[in-house]
């Protein structure tokens, strides 16, 4: 069953070089990470939160890049998405080499190994599940040109992931000259924005992948490779636009329960999470907020409606999202797990309150000391990474 991720637990972090010393530029990457950290903010797919979307544009040095992900692995705790766009090379012993602005073709030192930042997502991460998207070159015997072979995708796929690599064989499949984007990029986001016509109700990485391949030959561009690993592909990176209603549609209680894919509960793990879900059950039933307020008979208006979705703390009462799930058309079973949900929630934050509490008065009763005496702040006392 494929599966949204819970924004409040995931991360991203996009990687990209454009301008280069010693290489061709490309400049169509600059664009590549904006819109793709525009749209993984946005509601046509992950809705992550702008403060967890990391953009490492022209890196100066490789522990730029690492450090970045390093920081994101040790705070995603559902998925971490990693992105990368640029010229790739490839070293004497055939391994993958993220090229920097300083890279020089045929010293690869000067660049970025692939394997360190997989060693990061192997050893280092807390994610559960891990999406790899790689859009750059892989050149053996000249700069630009590539293997159409498996040889990428088997090198930099990570356990618990699906990886996403372009297989460019020329600079121009890879940035046709005056396109806005990338090929591979470009007819990404062109999919993430539009949907798939047809396509599943959540556009999960193997939808994605297939659609990909079928789009890029078609345009007579190089057909992209992924790997899947522990049900990677499960993963999605939003709902298909294609599927849902155009406009806001009036329907009855039955028809609103109908096949439609609700957002799981069982996925949520953060309280950002909850208000991102609780707001597509909207999207996903068609209907708006005067339609809910409607459909409640009187339980709820469209003010409180859009209150609730508008709050980043959960409702000390469960009776107002009671009565929007309900009015959505959410069946009674699910609306039980919803509920299981904001009560865990609501668990989580009362002990981490509790624990909050009782710090400031344990670190003032070591401040003062035995006897009462206190102690000035010297260096001394200061942690050794300050």
């Amino acid at each position: 069953m494929s599966v949204l991720p819970d924004p409040g637990a995931s991360r991203a972090v996009l990687v990209g070089t454009s301008r280069y010393e010693h290489l061709e530029p490309l400049p169509a990457v600059a664009n590549n990470l904006r819109a793709l950290a525009d749209l993984l903010s946005g509601p046509l797919s992950l809705q992550l939160p702008a403060r967890q979307v990391t953009v490492v544009e022209d890196a100066a040095a490789a522990h730029t890049v690492v450090g970045a992900v390093r920081q994101a692995a040790a705070e995603a705790t559902d998925t971490l998405v990693l992105y990368f766009a640029g010229h790739g090379l490839v070293d004497a012993q055939d391994q993958l080499v993220l090229a920097l602005p300083c890279t020089e073709f045929g010293r690869v030192e000067t660049g970025l190994p692939y394997d360190w930042v997989r060693q990061v997502l192997l050893l280092d991460s807390r994610a559960e599940r891990h999406v790899v998207i790689l859009d750059c070159c892989y050149s053996g015997l000249a700069l630009g040109r590539m293997s159409a072979g498996a040889g990428l995708a088997e090198q930099a796929a990570v356990e618990g992931s699906f990886l996403l690599a372009a297989a460019a064989e020329t600079r121009t499949a890879l940035a046709p000259v005056g396109d806005t984007y990338t090929a591979f990029t470009g007819a990404l986001l062109e999919t993430l924005r539009g949907g798939i016509p047809g396509g599943p109700a959540l556009l999960d990485l193997g939808s994605v992948y297939q659609h990909l391949r079928r789009t890029l030959e078609a345009r007579g561009h190089p057909v992209p490779q992924a790997r899947d690993r522990n049900s990677g592909a499960r993963v999605a990176l939003g709902r298909n636009h294609a599927g849902l209603p155009a406009v806001p549609v009036a329907v009855s209680a039955a028809e609103a329960v109908g096949e439609r894919l609700w957002p799981d509960p069982a996925a949520i793990r953060t309280v950002a999470g909850f208000f991102i879900a609780l707001a597509e059950v909207r999207v996903v039933s068609g209907l708006t907020q005067l339609a809910v307020s409607q459909r409640s008979a009187g339980r709820i208006s469209a003010g409180s409606v859009g209150r609730l979705l508008n709050r980043t703390d959960l409702p000390a009462t469960w009776k107002t999202a009671d009565a929007y799930l309900s009015a959505c058309g959410v069946p009674e079973g699910q609306i039980v797990l919803w509920q299981q949900v904001w009560q865990q929630l609501r668990a989580a934050e009362a002990a981490r309150a509790a624990v909050g509490a009782q710090i400031p008065a344990a670190a003032a009763g070591s401040a003062s000391g035995k006897g009462g005496r206190q102690w000035p702040l010297s260096v001394f006392r200061r942690r050794r990474d300050q």
